[in-house]
């Protein structure tokens, strides 16, 4: 392989000359360059710029988001996914405060001792914030290096994920470690695309090998498939003065801190007769069943998930069980839900079946 100076250099000038405005590059401050990278995990920045902006408005400081409630954050995450990067950053956040004396680690060792901080998010906050030497190593950069560099060595080996990491290594500005950084995944974000790549607008275009071998549509190689699981949901959506009965996602599965409706999972959709027996089996007879809304998708990373709400009134007799809550119409509007549960409470309320 050629000297990778020529590749540093051309995509520091292109950075400089017009990288794209984002309030986090205007800051040294770890804090807000943290809150970027969480956020922006799996989020697209033009979804997640507005909760970025949310969460500087409402925690402008790391002291801030430490005090913050539980609740009150996963509210304001609430939509964009993956919930255990909110859980993650509540923790982290109150270990700088309490651990650190509020103060961020600076280097990468010491900030992968935070809650939900790995190797890429620690590389980024070192680099960006301190200075320090350290190559990020995302799917953007795999995507970059991949194409530029023509390597076929799987991204999700060991292999590959050793030899991608040396080789930004390699490639890293020790003199300007954080713009170096943020070019390789600039480049990796806006122009060499997963699909289409804007090779017209590429600063280093002449000297890829996958462009120059027609091996584009090949790089960067992964082999493993996460294997998708597909669950049926049964939401029991009771009324109560106005709003619904609610409770809140313990344990380790998915949404753990959120609020949704009593929850019947099953094996296999169910139709009104077998979600009756369901029900009678789980909670006991005398339920009347009014409506039912659904199937309705919702795509999870690894899950598919199948939803019918079934809007149901209890026996007299029925006594919730202790995690269950009734929560009116106002709170409704404060507690933090997943996005399915989200859209089936505008659903409710455009049919009017609040109040």
């Amino acid at each position: 392989m050629s000297s990778p100076s020529w590749f540093t250099k051309a995509l520091r000038s292109w950075y400089t000359a017009g990288h794209r405005d984002l309030p986090w590059r205007h800051t040294r401050d770890p804090y807000r360059i943290w809150l970027s990278e969480v956020i922006l995990q799996q989020t697209r920045i033009d979804q997640g710029m507005a909760y970025y902006e949310r969460f500087v408005e409402k925690h402008p400081t790391v002291h801030h988001l430490a005090a913050a409630a539980d609740d009150e954050v996963m509210r304001l995450w609430q939509g964009l996914g993956y919930y255990s990067r909110a859980r993650n950053l509540l923790v982290a956040a109150r270990a700088v405060v309490n651990e650190h004396g509020g103060r961020f680690p600076d280097t990468v060792e010491a900030l992968r001792g935070l809650k939900g901080v790995g190797d890429y998010t620690a590389a980024a906050i070192a680099s960006i914030a301190f200075d320090r030497p350290a190559a990020v190593v995302d799917g953007n950069v795999y995507r970059v290096l991949a194409r530029v560099f023509g390597i076929a060595t799987p991204i999700d080996s060991t292999a590959g994920r050793r030899e991608f990491s040396a080789l930004a290594g390699d490639l890293l500005d020790p003199e300007h470690p954080g713009d170096h950084n943020q070019a390789v995944m600039e480049l990796g974000a806006t122009v060499c695309l997963p699909r289409s790549p804007r090779c017209g607008q590429c600063p280093v275009a002449t000297r890829c090998i996958a462009r120059r071998e027609g091996r584009i549509a090949h790089l960067p190689v992964k082999v493993g498939r996460a294997t998708v699981r597909d669950r049926h949901f049964n939401y029991l959506c009771i009324d109560v003065d106005g709003g619904l009965m609610l409770r809140k996602r313990e344990g380790r599965d998915i949404w753990q801190g959120l609020h949704e409706p009593p929850l019947l999972e099953s094996e296999a959709p169910l139709d009104r007769a077998a979600f009756r027996k369901a029900l009678r089996r789980w909670l006991g007879a005398g339920w009347t069943i009014t409506g039912d809304h659904g199937p309705t998708r919702h795509v999870l990373s690894h899950q598919v998930l199948h939803a019918r709400f079934w809007e149901v009134v209890p026996p007299r007799t029925f006594t919730p069980p202790p995690d269950w809550r009734s929560v009116d119409l106002t709170e409704l509007e404060k507690v933090a839900v997943p996005r399915l549960i989200e859209r089936y409470l505008a659903l409710r309320r455009a049919r009017g079946l609040f109040g």
